[in-house]
């Protein structure tokens, strides 16, 4: 993640889902509304 994406974030209160992409279906279960990984609030 650039300066420029957090920012984007920052500015229209996007938060940040950091997560193993590694770890097979964590990407699914985010999608899922599942909790996995910390989220940022920007």
């Amino acid at each position: 993640m650039d300066t420029t994406a957090f920012t984007l974030s920052q500015e229209n209160e996007l938060p940040i889902i950091v997560f193993d992409m590694n770890t097979q279906g964590n990407l699914l279960r985010i999608v899922r509304g599942e909790a996995v990984g910390t989220i940022v609030n920007a």
